[in-house]
């Protein structure tokens, strides 16, 4: 799944997120824009019906029911008022009474009218709403299937009464519309993302392998400094071994020697001397294995960690060392679990004050397993700070490097854990 973290790969799949959602909205937009110019469409030419072509055919004597009328309005006009998509003509009176429409069945009906259709009577203007087809007045509409957008305007008669003027119009008119906005505007919002993408993945792709070879001359340059610095330090530890461990050494062995063959107070002074000494030897024995563990990458962790936790031995402290796991685990996996187990037995003998810890090394899946436990004082670790945790610090984001996890988990006064997993694939 390494294309999951490739930023072409991201951008791409943002890409195509983005050009989904623009469809989507675009094609709600659309829609929404279509269906307003439908409605505005069907109103404009109900106006033009009403007024232009039923008003001034209205005969005398429609407002009354007169059966001439009736028929001479519909003979006149009907066809010319069906056209397009009007697919039913009402002309409603004000108190409900369908004066005419092209279903007969309808005429001399009354039906109370809504507050809009009242108020179109009134004040005058167009409305337009969906049709109820469960009202009784609209029991015909049924048959013509589909949603019916009604429109309605006012007209007077040549007794110059107001009457409201209505027409039916299919939804058909409402998809054509809608498709006519999208194939318009769809294929431009498409193709200029879709340019975009195409212009842009270029450049990401570069800028991506830019940072990739940065990381890596980055990565490069921090393992050789890692290198470097244990190459240095074992330089170090090999000189003094050498040479002041050496010389330490004979020293000691000297004074004794002078010290079994005199007597009295001078000889009691030598083997004092030579004890300090042996304690210093100690002491930079210890020191050495802390700079650099002889035994890490000859005898193995099992050997260094002993090494590390003798001097807590020396103290008093109990210890429990178990290693295990790091037969086959790279160098690298090994010399960082080192890492954090050398600070973390450092921060036990300097900060602790336990009586005992344990020391765990194992392999888990595909991760090396540190964990270390003391019964020490503890701390609080949402406040740590100061010069005593500068090193669980630095471990903690050593470890994060590697690709690793590390947690800590303390109380003051219930001692420390330490658990950190390096991966070894």
């Amino acid at each position: 799944m390494r294309w999951l973290t490739n930023p072409v790969a991201q951008f791409l799949a943002a890409g195509f997120v983005t050009l989904v959602v623009v469809v989507l909205v675009t094609s709600a937009l659309s829609r929404e824009a279509a269906d307003e110019e439908a409605i505005a469409d069907a109103r404009s030419l109900t106006g033009v019906l009403g007024r232009s072509v039923a008003q001034p055919a209205i005969p005398e004597g429609l407002v009354t029911g007169d059966a001439a009328a009736i028929d001479r309005l519909d003979r006149t006009v009907l066809d010319r008022l069906l056209v397009d998509d009007v697919r039913r003509i009402k002309v409603w009176a004000a108190d409900g009474t369908i004066l005419y429409s092209d279903r007969t069945e309808l005429i001399g009906a009354v039906y109370p009218l809504g507050d809009d259709e009242l108020d179109v009577i009134e004040e005058g203007g167009t409305d337009a709403e969906l049709s109820d087809l469960t009202r009784p007045e609209n029991r015909y509409e049924r048959e013509l299937g589909g949603d019916l957008l009604e429109v309605y305007t006012r007209i007077r008669s040549p007794e110059g009464e107001p009457l409201l003027f209505e027409a039916y119009f299919t939804a058909d008119e409402l998809g054509q519309q809608r498709a006519a906005v999208l194939d318009r505007f769809l294929p431009i919002t498409i193709g200029a993302l879709a340019a975009l993408v195409a212009l842009t993945t270029p450049l990401i792709w570069l800028l991506a392998r830019r940072l990739s070879r940065g990381a890596r001359e980055r990565e490069r340059l921090l393992e050789a400094a890692v290198r470097a610095s244990d190459a240095e330090r074992l330089r170090i530890a090999r000189d003094l071994h050498d040479g002041v461990v050496q010389d330490l050494a004979g020293s000691s062995m000297a004074l004794s020697t002078l010290a079994a063959r005199g007597v009295g107070p001078v000889a009691d002074e030598l083997e004092d001397v030579g004890r300090s000494l042996r304690v210093s030897m100690r002491s930079l024995r210890s020191l050495l294995v802390e700079i650099y563990p002889p035994d890490l990458h000859t005898a193995g962790l099992s050997a260094a960690v002993h090494d590390l936790v003798a001097p807590l031995v020396a103290a008093g402290v109990e210890v429990d060392a178990d290693i295990s796991g790091d037969e086959d685990a790279p160098p690298a996996a090994v010399a960082l679990v080192w890492r954090v187990a050398q600070e973390s037995v450092r921060n036990v003998a300097r900060h602790a004050q336990a009586t005992r810890m344990s020391l765990t090394v194992r392999r888990e899946d595909d991760a090396l397993v540190l964990e270390v436990v003391d019964d020490g004082v503890g701390f609080d670790v949402t406040t740590a700070a100061g010069d005593e945790h500068v090193g669980l610090r630095a471990a903690e984001s050593l470890v994060r490097e590697h690709g690793g996890a590390m947690e800590v988990e303390s109380t003051p006064g219930s001692g420390t854990m330490v658990r950190v997993e390096v991966p070894v694939a």
